[in-house]
């Protein structure tokens, strides 16, 4: 099942989505949004995919062609979002980059931040960004949606609570995480709004793809027009989302629409090496800083720049038939400027 919210008011009308993500219907006769549905999940899931199976028969009353530009994220806001880093090659070029050893605990305990909830860009707005010289990343990741999670769960339990799954661009401003990571407090100004794809799927959408708690399909990024990175999602995940899940209520609940991602996806060179763009061979990158890491490493200094205002980033992912999944998250950077 594919669903999706239709930009109107903060929480925006929930609709179902085609396989095809061609055809829409509304669905607020089951739930008004998202969060709604997901806090009554087990009632409300089985009529959303009847009116799913209705919308690919062509029987659904009210379809309408689907405007990809009209979405919000499936979730414009959520009680709770916290993103993890599964993807252990990106986190060791990080320490290589600046010479720094990766302790053991890291390949045994999970890296997570609780970033801000309140508003996530819709994925085709803007990312406004104050200055330039904040060094604005975009990073390329997927996220799960649950329902209820009890603390203390066992990944094996947190596998249950997983409903829907989707991408993200997780927007980084690199030049403010060193100062904010000195204090020993956490990310908070380096850490703007994340937009997530214009559709989420249950897991069942994705087939064999879903498989061990994680996606093994290609992520598809594009800057300015150009491919930017394609690494394999699946295999170099460290974490799976179950753990990832299980790891973030560990001591708390997790209220029903709760989002956790799985980092920057990143996959090693297949001969050891810190990775290659896509030009030379490579799978490329999911985000600007591992290339600078991986030039860093090569060449002694960084030479690819940050996001410059009017640059534009597209995140995709396609099946092995090349159809496209979830949409795709495309924005472009602009100077913030005061309404």
């Amino acid at each position: 099942m594919k669903l999706a919210t239709l930009k109107n008011g903060r929480d925006g009308e929930l609709i179902v989505v085609s396989r095809d993500l061609a055809r829409a219907v509304r669905a607020t006769d089951i739930a008004p949004t998202l969060q709604q549905a997901i806090e009554n999940w087990d009632a409300l899931a089985p009529r959303l995919e009847a009116l799913y199976a209705r919308l690919n028969d062509d029987q659904a009353k009210g379809a309408f062609d689907l405007d990809q530009s009209k979405l919000h994220s499936p979730l414009p806001r959520s009680y709770h979002w916290a993103d993890g880093s599964a993807y252990l090659n990106h986190v060791k070029l990080v320490r290589q980059a600046r010479n720094a050893e990766m302790p053991e605990t890291f390949w045994t305990d999970p890296l997570m931040y609780q970033g801000g909830g309140d508003r996530f860009l819709a994925p085709t707005e803007d990312i406004e960004a104050v200055s330039e010289e904040h060094g604005i990343d975009f990073e390329g990741e997927i996220a799960v949606i649950t329902d209820d999670v009890p603390m203390a769960v066992t990944p094996e339990q947190a596998a249950g609570h997983i409903k829907l799954i989707m991408l993200v661009n997780d927007v980084s401003l690199r030049g403010l995480i060193p100062g904010e990571l000195a204090k020993g407090f956490g990310f908070f100004q380096a850490k703007p709004a994340s937009s997530f794809s214009p559709v989420c799927v249950t897991p069942d959408e994705l087939g064999d793809a879903w498989r061990e708690g994680r996606v093994h399909l290609p992520l598809t990024v594009h800057l300015n027009g150009e491919a930017f990175g394609e690494p394999e999602a699946g295999p170099d995940m460290v974490f799976s989302f179950p753990q990832l899940v299980a790891h973030a209520a560990r001591t708390r609940y997790l209220g029903a629409g709760a989002v956790v991602g799985s980092g920057t996806v990143s996959n090693p060179d297949p001969d050891g090496g810190p990775g290659k763009p896509i030009a030379d061979g490579g799978v490329g990158y999911s985000c600007l800083a591992e290339v600078r890491m991986v030039e860093q490493i090569l060449h002694g200094q960084a030479k690819t720049s940050f996001m410059r205002f009017g640059d534009r980033v597209r995140i995709e992912m396609f099946d092995r038939n090349g159809k496209s999944l979830f949409g795709a998250i495309d924005q472009q950077v602009v100077k913030y400027q005061p309404k």
